[in-house]
C-alpha cells in the first residue's frame, strides 16, 4: 500500500512541475504508458495472496482514476495558456476567413462576351490611351465638331503626331472599329470590343471612366435589320424575357441611319416613377442604352473597305448603364459601383 502513496505523492510532485504540453505528455507516458508505474503497481499483485491482490488491485485502479483526472486537468489548464501554434484543438469548427469576389462590372464584362460569342463575334481589346485620328478622324468627326471639345475629352499633354494628332483617353471603344476593319483587311468581320473610356461626366448615370462595348459587323448584305436582330437577341440574353426594347432615330457623325436603343427602366419598372416620385434613373419609363447604326461610308472607307460592296452595322453600350438595368437589380446611381462600399460590394 506504501507504494501507491508514494506513487501519488511522486505524480503529483511531477504535474506540478509540468510546464508545458510537451512535460505533461512525458509525465502520462511515465505513469500510464506501457512501461509505466501504473503498470509495475499491478504486476506486483501476483506475488500476493487473494485479500491482499484484492485490496492492492483496488488502490492502484483509483490510483490510475486519479492519474487521469488531474492529467486531463492540467492539459486544460496548459492549453489555454498557450498559443494555437503549439496546441490545435482538432474538434474545433474550422474558422470561416472571409473571401472576396470578382467586381459585378466584370461579371458584367464575362457575361456579354459569352452571350456574343455564342453567334461568332471574336473578343478584342483596343487602348485606352489613343489617337485623335482613330477616336474621331476615322469616325467622320470633322474639326470642330462638339465631341472633340476638351469639355468632353481628356486630352493628353503629350507631343502631336502629324498624321494621327493629340494623343487622348478614348471617349469611346468606336475607336476599335477603324482598328479592326484594318487588322481584318476585308470581311466579314464580327467584333465585340470591351474597354475602358474616359468623359469629364459625373452625375447618376455617368463616370468619367465607364466601359463600353463595340459591336461591329461588316460584310455584304448587311442591313438594319441585322443590326435589329442583334440588339434584341442581346437585350433578352442579358436582360430577360420580360423587358422591352425601343429603337429612336437619331443622328452619330459614323452611322447612317443611326438609332437609339432604350429599355424599359428597371428601376422604376417603365412607370416613371418610385414611390410617386419622378425616377431619377430614367425620368420616364426608358432608359437610353447605345448608340447605333449602319457604318457610315467613310468610317469603312478609313477602314480600307470599300463601301459599295461592303456594309456593316454598330452600336456601343454602356456596361455600368446596362448593369444598372440587370433583372431585380434596381440600382439607381451608377456611382455606386465605385464607391468601395463594402456593403455593397460583398452582396455581388
Amino acid at each position: 500500500m506504501s507504494d501507491v502513496t508514494t506513487t501519488l505523492k511522486e505524480f503529483k510532485r511531477d504535474i506540478e512541475s509540468a510546464k508545458n504540453l510537451d512535460s505533461l505528455e512525458i509525465i502520462e507516458t511515465k505513469y500510464l504508458g506501457k512501461k509505466g508505474k501504473i503498470n509495475e503497481l499491478l504486476q506486483s499483485i501476483g506475488i500476493l495472496n487473494q485479500n491482499e491482490r484484492k485490496e492492492l488491485g483496488s488502490e492502484v485502479n483509483k490510483l490510475k482514476a486519479t492519474i487521469i483526472q488531474l492529467i486531463g486537468q492540467k492539459r486544460t489548464q496548459l492549453a489555454g495558456s498557450e498559443t494555437s501554434d503549439s496546441f490545435i484543438d482538432v474538434t474545433l469548427p474550422g474558422k470561416r476567413y472571409p473571401k472576396g469576389s470578382l467586381h459585378l462590372v466584370t461579371h458584367a464584362i464575362e457575361e456579354i462576351s459569352a452571350i456574343f460569342a455564342r453567334i461568332g463575334f471574336i473578343r478584342m481589346q483596343y487602348p485606352e490611351v489613343e489617337w485623335e485620328y482613330f477616336s474621331f478622324d476615322a469616325l467622320n468627326m470633322p474639326k470642330g465638331h462638339p465631341a472633340r471639345d476638351d469639355f468632353e475629352t481628356f486630352f493628353i499633354d503629350a507631343e502631336e503626331d502629324a498624321k494621327f494628332g493629340k494623343q487622348v483617353l478614348t471617349p469611346h471603344t468606336s475607336s476599335g472599329q477603324v482598328r479592326e476593319m484594318l487588322r481584318m483587311n476585308k470581311p466579314p468581320i464580327r467584333m465585340i470590343n470591351i474597354s475602358k473610356c474616359y468623359r469629364p461626366n459625373w452625375d447618376t448615370t455617368h463616370t468619367p471612366m465607364f466601359h463600353q462595348f463595340e459591336g461591329l459587323c461588316v460584310d455584304k448584305n448587311i442591313n438594319i435589320t441585322h443590326l435589329k436582330g442583334a440588339i434584341d437577341y442581346f437585350a433578352k440574353q442579358f436582360f430577360g424575357e420580360n423587358r422591352e426594347i425601343r429603337l429612336r432615330p437619331n443622328h452619330f457623325q459614323f452611322t447612317e441611319p443611326s438609332l437609339e436603343p432604350d429599355i424599359t427602366c428597371g428601376v422604376c419598372l417603365g412607370t416613371g416613377k418610385v414611390k410617386g416620385v419622378k425616377c431619377k434613373v430614367c425620368k420616364s419609363g426608358w432608359l437610353e442604352l447605345a448608340g447605333s447604326g449602319m457604318v457610315h461610308p467613310n468610317v469603312l472607307r478609313a477602314g480600307g473597305i470599300d463601301p459599295d460592296t461592303y456594309s456593316g452595322w454598330a452600336f456601343g453600350f454602356g456596361i455600368e448603364r446596362v448593369m444598372m438595368m440587370k433583372e431585380d437589380l434596381k440600382l439607381d446611381d451608377m456611382r455606386t459601383m465605385y464607391g468601395n462600399d463594402i456593403r455593397f460590394l460583398e452582396q455581388f
